[in-house]
C-alpha cells in the first residue's frame, strides 16, 4: 500500500500529503510489522509503535493514515518477505509430499527462531478482537484462507503430474495441514522447541499415504456422502 497522494491540478503529477518525512518509512515499517507480531493487532497501542518506530504520532497519521492502514501494510510486509521461502519450498518441491515436508520442516525451526516473535503473525495478530476491528479481523481471515487455498493449489498440482491420486481431497488435505501450521505457531509461543515441533510435523507426515488413500466427497455416489 502506498503512501496517500494528492494531484497537482498544473501538471497532474502525484505529489505527497503533507510535509515531507524525515524518517526512513521501510525501516519503520518493519519495527511497526515486528510489534503487531509480537503483541497482535488490538494489543498493540499507538505508543508502543511510535517507539518502536521513532516518530511521533503526526508522523505516523500522516505517513500510514491510521493504524489499520499501517496494520495491512504491515501484513503485506509480512507475507512478502516472510513468507517468500516456505511458498518456494512447497512450490520447488519435486512432488507434494516433498513440498509440503519442506515447508513445514522450515515452519518447526522458523517459529522458535529468536530473532524475530515466535511464531505466525497471520496466525496470532487477530483471532478474536472487539466488535469494532471486524475489518481487521476479517482481513486475518482472508489471509489465512488465501494460505490454506495455496496447500490445495499444491495439492492440485501434484494431482496433475501424477503423485497425487486424482480421488484425494485437495481442500481437506489443505485443512488438515494447515490446522498442523497454525497448531505449530501457537506452540511456539508456549515456548515449544523446535525438536517438539519437528516431531509433530513427521507424525503429520506419516499421515500423508492415509490422506492421500481418503476419496474426496465429491468422488463418493451421492448416497454414500453423509452429511
Amino acid at each position: 500500500m502506498a503512501v496517500r497522494a494528492v494531484t497537482s491540478r498544473k501538471t497532474g503529477e502525484a505529489k505527497p500529503k503533507g510535509r515531507p518525512r524525515g524518517f526512513d518509512r521501510d525501516a519503520a515499517l518493519q519495527a511497526a510489522m515486528q510489534v503487531f507480531w509480537l503483541r497482535g493487532y488490538e494489543g498493540t497501542s499507538l505508543s508502543d509503535l511510535t517507539k518502536a518506530m521513532g516518530i511521533n504520532a503526526p508522523s505516523l497519521y500522516a505517513a500510514f493514515t491510521c493504524k489499520e492502514a499501517l496494520f495491512e501494510e504491515a501484513l503485506e510486509l509480512y507475507e512478502t518477505a516472510e513468507g517468500a521461502l516456505p511458498q518456494r519450498l512447497l512450490r520447488e518441491g519435486k512432488t507434494a509430499k516433498e513440498g509440503f515436508a519442506a515447508m513445514l520442516r522450515f515452519y518447526a525451526g522458523y517459529y522458535v527462531q529468536t530473532d524475530h516473535p515466535p511464531g505466525c503473525m497471520v496466525v496470532l495478530s487477530a483471532i478474536v478482537g472487539a466488535p469494532e476491528n471486524k475489518s481487521v479481523r476479517a482481513l486475518m481471515t482472508r489471509s489465512r484462507r488465501a494460505a490454506m487455498e495455496s496447500l490445495a493449489d499444491r495439492v492440485r498440482r501434484g494431482q496433475a503430474e501424477g503423485d497425487v491420486p486424482a480421488t484425494a481431497d485437495a481442500s481437506a488435505i489443505a485443512a488438515f495441514y494447515t490446522t498442523l501450521v497454525q497448531g505449530m505457531s501457537i506452540q511456539a509461543r508456549d515456548d515449544a522447541t523446535r525438536k517438539q515441533l519437528l516431531a509433530s510435523v513427521e507424525m503429520a507426515l506419516a499421515a500423508w499415504d492415509g490422506l492421500m488413500a481418503a476419496k474426496s466427497a465429491k468422488a463418493k455416489p451421492a448416497g454414500q456422502v453423509r452429511s
